[in-house]
């Protein structure tokens, strides 16, 4: 009876590390395909940030967040980059890239539920002339609004900077370009990332048990063939 719990508890374990292994695996190759390889013909690239104009919940730690975020892509961004963006921040709105927040996306362009954010670039003869980033502060969970806290806002600003360099949408959840706000009818990859290490306790811990069942079951298995031989003379069934 205890061999068959045993047997009975490895496959069912076997069977739930199988099942969560199989949830991050993913056959398909990552993609980070661009829209320009060289979007900007000069440099540096400058950048106005409207804070000014600014909607009832901006927060002013928003435009720290574009600061890191033009960092990041100067300091190498996703290495996905065929060349290295110097930004300046400028003061006048004709730079060539603007940023500006709005309340909501959805309320004020009409933007489809979930996005955070868009970058519209101005392409002339193989270049861009100027590119226009729109940030939103904060959207709808359901019926009540939330605001944007300042590491959503940094993801957000990084990913729309990556389309003013040139790069589209790509399909691995760990680079910057993916798009998060398609999340809402998947997984949702902050929770993805909370939920992984507990993920890697129960897989290691699982593995551990399984070692333990075996061990117990051949401990179990030598007392049995002992007490046959000497009950039976070796005679057991």
């Amino acid at each position: 009876m205890l061999k068959r719990k045993n047997e009975i508890a490895i496959v069912v374990i076997a069977f739930l590390i199988l099942f969560f292994v199989s949830q991050f695996a993913s056959d398909a190759p990552h993609e980070y395909p661009k829209l320009l390889e060289i979007p900007w013909d000069h440099t540096p690239i400058t950048v106005f940030v409207d804070d000014v104009n600014v909607p009832q919940h901006y927060s002013p730690t928003y435009r720290v967040q574009v600061e890191y975020a033009l960092l990041y892509w100067e300091t190498g961004g996703n290495l996905k980059l065929d060349f290295i963006p110097d930004f300046e921040i400028v003061d006048t709105d004709d730079a060539d890239i603007s940023i500006m927040w709005v309340e909501n996306l959805e309320e004020v362009t009409g933007a489809d539920e979930g996005v955070a954010g868009f970058c519209i670039s101005y392409e002339v003869n193989g270049t861009y002339e100027h590119a226009d980033i729109v940030l939103e502060v904060g959207n709808y969970q359901g019926y009540s609004w939330r605001q944007y806290g300042d590491r959503n806002m940094l993801l957000i600003t990084k990913h729309e900077l990556g389309h003013a360099l040139g790069l589209a949408h790509s399909n691995d959840r760990k680079d910057i370009m993916y798009p998060a706000y398609e999340e809402m009818d998947d997984v949702n990859p902050l929770l993805l990332n909370a939920t992984r290490p507990f993920l890697l306790v129960f897989g290691v811990g699982s593995l551990v048990v399984i070692g333990f069942l075996l061990v117990n079951w051949r401990r179990y298995k030598r007392k049995r063939e002992h007490l046959e031989m000497e009950l039976f003379g070796g005679d057991g069934v």
